[in-house]
């Protein structure tokens, strides 16, 4: 006799619950816990990352536009946390290694819980419609619901999951006429830029003919114009696309299966052909989850658009940059005969509102990613995961500030719109226009270095910028002191040190025959201490050694102090430091 199978369902109440861990879920959810509240990270998939995951591949863009000497507009905060933390525990940029250190940084997080494997399938509301209650998700592995009641929930799915709520929505490209943005189509329609199937190449020495399964499409050089020609040694198949004129979400499993039958049809081609374009490369990997780039955009309380991105974004409750072109892919994908993708120039940064973060309608409903409040053609430029990670550290922030204050997110931009600017400042988001605000008890002070001038250290400026250095050179030993006149107490110390922008850390898209392993940011500092001065005599408080981040806080002692100094040990490249900032609070 067949039994029926029990389940026993879970439930948690949390204050913040985050829906997706792709780069800007995963950024919401350690912004949020590590500001005081708790959260939950619901994630449908076994592994955080979304498009930068194992499983797709795809490597982190942002507002540098893939160019080098673009270090003013680097990103930083927690994603450059994160890429710093995958230099050191993954020097040979492994994409399954890469999963298991946002993993890592995830279950050392206090007041964060993360559940893998768990779709959000429901939602509830409160009586009047207006905040939701609590998601439902059903949990692959576990076979059982989970039931998450929170304070504020952010949507961070891409796929819109929580427009279950009746939040408003758009999809698809808005006509030309709707906002005046002179890249849209003449007519609105329901088309949306495709999904891909990424591959990853390995160099060889000899060529093995590579045979495609029978199911598998067909290629001929006037199949590909535009894609199969272009150079092996750095691309992903980024253009192996389709999708855009179907719905990606409705139709994801017959775009995936059409997909696979193009990859491995292009590939064979590539990889056979005469000329010898693909003989030294062998197949290494190929994905099975597609790369998504567009479908449900929520509508907040301002819409993105061309115009605001040509303008350079000068919003007053900026919270985020971006500067990736209009990266506009045609819906038709490769079956389109002309350019796979049209790059409309935008200005790197533009700023980004904190008000195309929540919805217009849904109270207590946030979001980041993909899906933010914004036009087709806004959002070409926005979608790029260095940029969806910076969205994420803001609204997790803003979420905290709004649990402890008991306001609504629309709330925080009506009265807390300055405190979550100088938060984000403070945890190492560059903000366009915007300088650090030097703390009082630091202005208090003396501050001393042992070589050189220290006035770079209390510019508010923790960057290259303009051609200016913006920091402070120092060697082993060196030190930078802050002296007063009278016994003060502080909280903690922030150091800002350089972690390199000029490198990208991004992992790769293919395998030359030898690479080396990357090598740490020479500049940063690795071991250093900080020191206190009581009573006139100094002593350690903290001996901080194999540091990878590029922001630090520590808290120190709480008791009467004349001096704090940073004392350098040594750098990760063996040469001279470089720190931006160094402040007592």
């Amino acid at each position: 006799m067949s039994k029926k199978i029990s389940t026993s369902d879970k439930k948690i109440s949390t204050d913040f619950c985050v829906v997706g861990g792709g780069m800007a879920g995963l950024c919401a959810a350690l912004a949020a816990a590590r500001n005081g509240i708790k959260t939950v990270l619901l994630q449908d998939r076994p592994v955080l990352g979304g498009n930068a995951s194992s499983e797709i591949r795809m490597w982190i863009c942002g507002a540098d536009k893939d160019k080098p000497n673009t270090e003013d507009v680097r990103e930083a905060g927690i994603l450059e946390e994160l890429q710093i933390e995958n230099y050191y525990l993954n020097p040979r940029l492994i994409y399954t290694v890469w999963d298991h250190v946002l993993y890592g940084k995830c279950m050392d997080q206090e007041n964060l819980t993360v559940v893998l494997n768990c779709a959000v399938y429901d939602l509830s509301l409160d009586k009047a419609g207006k905040n939701i209650k609590s998601v439902k998700a059903w949990h692959l592995v576990e076979q059982c619901n989970y039931e998450v009641e929170a304070k504020i929930f952010s949507d961070c799915s891409g796929d819109s999951i929580l427009r279950l709520s009746g939040a408003l929505y758009r999809l698809g490209r808005e006509a030309r006429s709707e906002f005046n943005e002179s890249h849209a189509p003449e007519k609105a329609d329901g088309k949306t830029m495709g999904n891909s199937i990424l591959i990853q190449l390995r160099h060889t020495d000899t060529h093995t003919p590579f045979i495609a399964p029978d199911w598998a499409n067909h290629y001929e050089e006037k199949d590909l114009p535009n894609r199969a020609n272009k150079g092996l040694s750095w691309t992903n198949f980024w253009w192996l696309e389709i999708g855009g004129v179907n719905d990606t979400i409705k139709d994801a499993d017959a775009i995936r299966d059409e997909l696979l039958k193009i990859a491995y049809g292009v590939w064979a081609f590539i990889k056979n052909h005469p000329d010898g374009r693909g003989h030294n490369w062998e197949l290494d990997w190929i994905g099975s989850l597609p790369g998504k780039r567009e479908n449900v955009r929520y509508v907040g309380d301002h819409i993105l658009t061309q115009n605001d991105v040509e303008a350079g974004g000068r919003f007053e409750d900026i919270v985020a940059y971006g500067g990736w072109p209009m990266d506009d892919h045609h819906p038709e994908g490769i079956k389109h005969p002309g350019q796979p993708t049209v790059f409309n120039p935008s200005p790197s940064p533009y700023g980004i509102p904190y008000r195309c973060l929540y919805s217009k309608n849904i109270d207590n409903l946030m979001f980041a990613g993909r899906n933010i409040s914004a036009t087709h053609m806004a959002m070409s430029s926005t979608r790029v995961m260095a940029t969806c990670a910076l969205m994420g550290q803001a609204v997790g922030t803003a979420a905290a500030i709004a649990v402890k204050t008991s306001l609504t997110p629309r709330g925080i931009y009506e009265k807390k719109i300055g405190e979550l600017q100088d938060l984000l400042i403070e945890q190492d988001c560059y903000l366009p226009g915007h300088a650090r605000k030097i703390p009082a008890l630091t202005k208090k002070a003396s501050v001393s270095v042992s070589n050189g001038s220290p006035d770079n250290l209390l510019n508010g400026i923790e960057r290259p910028l303009a051609g200016k250095d913006n920091g402070w050179w120092g060697g082993e030993n060196d030190t930078i002191t802050l002296t007063w006149q009278n016994e003060v107490k502080a909280k903690r110390v922030r150091i800002v040190f350089d972690s390199d922008f000029s490198l990208f850390k991004r992992l790769r898209c293919n395998y030359p025959d030898k690479y080396p392993p990357v090598k740490m940011p020479a500049m940063l500092a690795r071991d250093f201490d900080v020191d206190i001065c009581c009573k006139g005599k100094w002593k350690t408080v903290c001996s901080n050694k194999n540091n990878r981040r590029r922001l630090v806080m520590l808290d120190l002692p709480q008791e009467p102090m004349t001096g704090c100094r940073l004392r350098l040990k040594s750098a990760w490249g063996g040469g001279k430091m470089h720190i931006y900032s160094f402040e007592a609070i």
